[in-house]
């Protein structure tokens, strides 16, 4: 009809007769280094089965723009993507998690009366326990249960499935599972929706995504382990083998002590947490949480105290940014009060000029080494000092990277006591030149048992990361993505120098505090938000800001100026130059 236009015409170039949309976007795969046109809605795992993947282990995610997806998300605009399995930091994550859940199942499975903890990361595996307390005759035979149903959960391939549903829906569907600790933490959250997880006849609700089903996690093992059981998962470089347990009964002891002030404080999850701080009562938490550390500060002084006739130092040993500059300062107090004149040093001091540092096996400073130290000189002042000689004290100069001395000496008083706080604190090596019964040995670390909810651990390498990402910032002016930078370095450098002599304490004290991330939240928000995209750091950037979102900040007005947290923010009353 003349005048009249045919509206539906302009269309027909994007929409064939059935009215589908055939508009294609560009993918490119990281892994196979290929780009390839996708219609519109297709799904990750429909792209990982068309580029035939064959890494040797099962595609449990992707990183899409550095962001962590299911493979159920479905592109609709130009990506690029890479499929992660165990061997990827967020792979294992996935892995985790899934294992987790199947856990879970079956435990509603076989024993629907009982509740399902899952507490926190020891003896390389993840430590869970039973709301009730097991029989020890019958613990064994749980286990096993627990594991042989597992096993066949895996084997039917299951699928997990999330859905996206309005909070008040999913309040509904977790109050009629009995997940109080969930509903607790979404009600303080307040978010308009969020995401139920299901498994077959269960639901639960994860910190961070799922693999696609259970027959994607099929090597893992389960064993008994103190009053409760560990979740053993593989090797993150050979997914095909299991990690070895390794015995840590004095690191298991210190995240009980942990768990025990929780309860103490009433304060086991951050669900709990964020109500008493909408009560107005986190003021009471602080001072009661630094009281405990204080207590235990006290009680560590007692025990060198009792060792008096043979101990000249103490080695406060612990990852980074565990607190171990503070927690040096304040035992030095506590000493003080039993008698001592104690003198606090570094192990920074004895770093060798650059030129004579390690490297690694990239060709780069190994800054982590023991042997980035001076083994021998450290040993020859310490045994000076203990025969009342007085030392010239080395210094060191990071920037030029160069060992000098600026005429400081040092010399102990009668009653002296050396406090010596460094990295290599507890390998034998360092001091190999000093008599056992001369030291005093003590592990520091932020051993967090706080937990997002019940079955939702927060890992403590977690807590330290966001502590060092603050200080770095106040104290160094390094960026978030500076401090993500280098962190897979620190940690390799713990794992290889500082975990495996954890146990050679006399005794650990653990430097978190209930309240802190709440306080950090307001610092580090800024921080990760500036990472950007294009960076492969954006992931993990995205990954803690979700994560600080559980937390409802807290002021930090009432933490006192000797409070280990000062040493990362502001106002300590203590001299860290």
């Amino acid at each position: 009809m003349k005048g009249v236009v045919n509206i539906a015409a302009p269309f027909l170039f994007l929409y064939g007769t059935t009215g589908t949309m055939e508009k294609t976007f560009a993918i490119y795969c990281e892994n196979t280094q290929t780009e390839k046109k996708y219609p519109f809605g297709t799904s990750l795992g429909e792209i990982a089965k068309d580029q035939k993947l064959n890494n040797g282990y099962p595609i449990l995610g992707a990183m899409v723009n550095h962001t962590v997806k299911e493979l159920t998300y479905q592109i609709y605009k130009p990506k690029t993507v890479q499929f992660m399995d165990y061997r990827h930091p967020d792979g294992r994550r996935l892995f985790i998690r899934s294992l987790s859940m199947v856990l879970f199942k079956a435990v509603h499975d076989l024993f629907p009366d009982q509740k399902l903890r899952i507490e926190h990361s020891v003896s390389r595996g993840l430590y869970c326990e039973l709301d009730d307390v097991i029989n020890e005759e019958s613990h064994e035979k749980i286990v096993m249960q627990l594991k042989k149903r597992m096993q066949e959960i895996i084997d039917a391939d299951l699928p997990f499935t999330r859905e996206e549903i309005k909070t008040e829906k999913a309040l509904e569907i977790f109050d009629q599972f009995g997940l109080e600790d969930k509903c607790t933490l979404m009600r303080t959250r307040k978010q308009f929706y969020s995401s139920v997880y299901y498994l077959d006849d269960v639901v639960n609700y994860f910190y961070g995504y799922l693999a696609p089903s259970t027959g994607c996690i099929h090597n893992f093992d389960l064993v008994k382990y103190y009053k409760g059981m560990l979740l053993v998962q593989p090797r993150m470089d050979e997914p095909d083998k299991l990690e070895e347990i390794v015995v840590q009964n004095k690191l298991f002891e210190i995240f009980q002590e942990f768990k025990d002030w929780g309860q103490i404080i009433g304060v086991p999850n951050v669900g709990k947490l964020n109500e008493r701080n909408q009560e107005g009562q986190i003021g009471q938490i602080i001072k009661v949480s630094e009281a405990l550390q204080e207590k235990k500060l006290a009680q560590i002084a007692d025990l060198i105290y009792h060792r008096k006739d043979d101990v000249k130092v103490v080695l406060i040993s612990g990852p980074s940014s565990s607190g171990k500059t503070t927690f040096a300062k304040r035992l030095g107090v506590q000493l003080c009060v039993t008698g001592f004149k104690p003198v606090v040093i570094s192990m920074d001091n004895y770093f060798v000029n650059r030129e004579f540092n390690p490297k690694d096996e990239s060709g780069n400073y190994d800054f982590e080494s023991p042997y980035a130290l001076d083994i021998k000189l450290f040993n020859q002042n310490l045994l000076d000092l203990f025969d009342g000689k007085t030392i010239k004290l080395p210094k060191f100069n990071f920037s030029k990277g160069e060992s000098y001395y600026d005429g400081k000496t040092l010399s102990l008083k009668d009653n002296g006591i050396l406090i010596v706080e460094g990295i290599h604190g507890l390998n034998p090596e360092v001091t190999q030149f000093i008599p056992d019964k001369r030291k005093f040995k003590v592990y520091v670390s932020a051993l967090t048992s706080l937990s997002i909810d019940t079955n939702n651990h927060i890992p403590t390498t977690d807590n330290r990361l966001i502590r060092r990402m603050v200080r770095d910032y106040l104290y160094r002016g390094y960026s978030a993505l500076e401090t993500l930078e280098r962190w897979p370095s620190v940690r390799k450098g713990e794992e290889k120098h500082i975990f495996p002599y954890q146990e050679e304490a006399d005794i650990m004290f653990n430097s978190a505090l209930l309240f802190e991330l709440g306080v950090l939240r307001r610092w580090a928000e800024p921080l990760l938000q500036e990472v950007p995209p294009v960076v492969p750091e954006y992931s993990e950037a995205r990954r803690l800001l979700k994560f600080l979102t559980y937390i409802l900040p807290i002021p930090e007005k009432e933490i006192p100026p000797t409070s280990i947290l000062r040493e990362f923010l502001d106002g300590s009353s203590f001299d860290y130059s």
